[in-house]
């Protein structure tokens, strides 16, 4: 349906899920949904297995949960903050639910090696992407996007709609070059909000408050994830919002509305150009969507990618 605004809705009795949303208002998901040990509980030892993939200028670090054949993949591209390590949840969750889940080190980031000085922060994301996959021999997937993995992931899909099954992306500016939409940028973001703590702007009050360990957990991450001299590899084409008009893949947009930098407001300038798309939003969560609402935001997902 052409620009549809649907609401996803979690398979609870309308009652229940009013008041876990005024619960999530007020003391922040983790604490509504019985989550503030949800991270601590997901070990790294997904991480820690990885592998290596040898491709163009970069030996990438990955993970693959693959345990039998023919499983429909869904691949997760991390946000400029942190590595893959963020994944943990999702990458329990989503192989229990039987999918075969793909997560990446970007160049520059994580355990991923560049060849050589030169190589790093060359080619783009989507096309590290596009390289693993014909590696992996992958020729249909879901990809899903946070933040600034949300740019690539648009990047992606406007380039390799034939690829793609369903896409989901969360938290992000999309990173639009549109005049309009850099002034749009100026006009909402709060003043000097870039120079200040990373986890001050991107995890949310509420689960600031609520839950000290696991905002110490993602701090540790995102401190450990950025390798020294790091150079961010540029799209492949500059997003546009006439680019994004053009991507046909279904997709899920996901928002937070405590997201102090991609705030719902501005999401929908960019969201609702998408031909096929559903929107949700998460009452009470900041930027770092996936982390701070582990399960809500996994039940999401999923009841997207079984419909």
């Amino acid at each position: 349906m052409k620009n549809c605004r649907t609401f996803i809705h979690l398979n609870f009795n309308n009652h229940l899920l009013c008041l876990l949303l005024s619960l999530g208002m007020g003391l922040g998901w983790d604490t509504a949904l019985g989550q503030t040990t949800a991270h601590q509980e997901a070990n790294s030892s997904s991480y820690s297995q990885g592998k290596y993939a040898p491709l163009a200028g970069v030996s990438l670090w990955y993970i693959d949960t693959q345990t039998q054949p023919n499983q429909e993949v869904i691949v997760l591209l991390h946000p400029n903050s942190g590595s893959s390590e963020l994944w943990e949840p999702q990458i329990k969750a989503f192989s229990q639910a039987g999918f075969r889940v793909i997560a990446f080190d970007r160049r520059g980031w994580g355990k991923s090696k560049a060849n050589t000085p030169a190589d790093n922060g060359a080619m783009s994301i989507s096309e590290d992407l596009e390289h693993l996959m014909s590696y992996l021999n992958i020729k249909k997937f879901n990809l899903l996007g946070i933040a600034g993995g949300g740019f690539a992931a648009l990047d992606y899909a406007a380039d390799h709609p034939d690829h793609l099954i369903r896409l989901i992306v969360g938290g992000s500016t999309a990173q639009l070059s549109d005049p309009a939409m850099l002034h749009i940028v100026e006009r909402i973001e709060i003043p000097g909000i870039r120079k200040t703590p990373t986890y001050f702007r991107e995890v949310g009050p509420s689960y600031r408050a609520a839950n000290e360990e696991g905002t110490k957990a993602w701090v540790e991450i995102e401190e450990r994830s950025i390798q020294e001299g790091v150079k961010s590899q540029k799209l492949h084409t500059p997003n546009t919002l006439a680019k994004i008009s053009k991507i046909q893949t279904p997709t899920l947009v996901i928002a937070g509305d405590a997201d102090l930098l991609a705030p719902p407001a501005l999401m929908h300038h960019w969201a609702d150009l998408l031909a096929h798309h559903q929107w949700a939003n998460m009452p009470g969560v900041g930027h770092a969507l996936s982390w701070e609402a582990p399960e809500l935001f996994n039940q999401l997902v999923l009841d997207f990618l079984k419909k």
